[in-house]
């Protein structure tokens, strides 16, 4: 490939292919996330690593001995196609420290750095385990969540970092993996289901939850947030993406549509009723409103 005044133009056919794929979508590909070990790191972390990446497969990619810069996460991000990342490392200071990140046109847009006070892995919690790229229920308990910005952004980020491929539909039978976050005192606790479809009579199964790993006390140190104006531009979908809005057509909290119809004046003069003895016409002369009615004379 040839770069001319900042414009790469292809060579080969495999390379015209390349950067086919890498260009701008009106559908974007799954997010790709690159988890990082840092040069200092304890066993702890480099488990959680291992453990975060068996949970992101197959879109994951791991790398050892990296470098927490910024031009080199952006580098990085650039080469692999990767939008999300997650460095570990460990040091007297903050020790067992997680940093969730996210891109935006290959650049840091939000990071949050979070310690693990506690951590349970998948090997210490002997039952079977789910498939691989299994897309998880994401569950979010915590007011703080909707009230809290720097907690709204890391609910976006966790959203962003779990959610998996886009599909237009699931079957019962696949809804296998439960992901549960909840904030209390200051802390953020995450845990791993497994959802058991058990028989309970009818057709709707009976649902339990069987704790499967990685399980994480985490609490929040140091935060680097976009500006408003730049998460503005980054939450910003084309026009083509935006669904029509449809005249005299709302929906409620539950996300039941309602449809409003107009109709023209009915006369009800030609409504057709149930025919009835009292309600028939009764033959005689018709008196106008003008008109007094007739008294017959009566002789004394």
């Amino acid at each position: 490939m040839t770069q001319l005044d900042g414009i790469v133009k292809p060579k080969t056919k495999r390379s015209k292919r390349f950067l086919e794929s890498r260009a701008p979508k009106l559908i974007e590909d799954v997010k790709n996330t690159m988890i990082m070990k840092g040069g200092n790191t304890s066993q702890i972390v480099t488990t959680a690593l291992k453990d975060i990446y068996s949970l992101k497969k197959p879109n994951a990619l791991l790398y050892f001995q990296c470098s927490l810069l910024v031009p080199f996460q952006e580098f990085f991000s650039k080469k692999s196609d990767c939008s999300l990342f997650l460095f570990g490392s460990h040091n007297k200071k903050r020790p067992n420290n997680f940093i969730f990140g996210r891109m935006f046109d290959f650049h840091v847009l939000d990071m949050f750095e979070l310690g693990i006070e506690k951590f349970i892995s998948l090997s210490q919690i002997k039952t079977s385990k789910f498939p691989e790229g299994t897309k998880p229920m994401l569950i979010f308990a915590g007011e703080i969540f909707d009230t809290d910005n720097d907690y709204k952004r890391l609910k976006s980020l966790l959203i962003d970092f779990f959610r998996g491929p886009t599909v237009p539909a699931v079957r019962l039978a696949g809804l296998e993996h439960v992901l549960h976050f909840t904030t209390l005192e200051g802390k953020i606790y995450m845990r791993s289901y497994r959802c058991l479809l058990k028989k309970s009579g009818c057709r709707t199964p009976r649902i339990e939850l069987e704790e499967i790993g990685p399980s994480f006390d985490f609490v929040m140190r140091r935060t680097h947030l976009a500006s408003d104006d730049l998460y503005k531009l980054a939450h910003r979908q084309p026009k083509a993406l935006k669904p029509k809005k449809k005249k005299n057509i709302s929906h409620d909290v539950f996300g039941t549509s309602f449809g409003r119809v107009h109709m023209q004046k009915q006369d009800l003069s030609k409504l057709r009723t149930r025919k009835m003895k009292g309600l028939r016409k009764r033959k005689g002369e018709v008196v106008d409103e003008d008109q007094e009615p007739k008294v017959a004379k009566v002789e004394s």
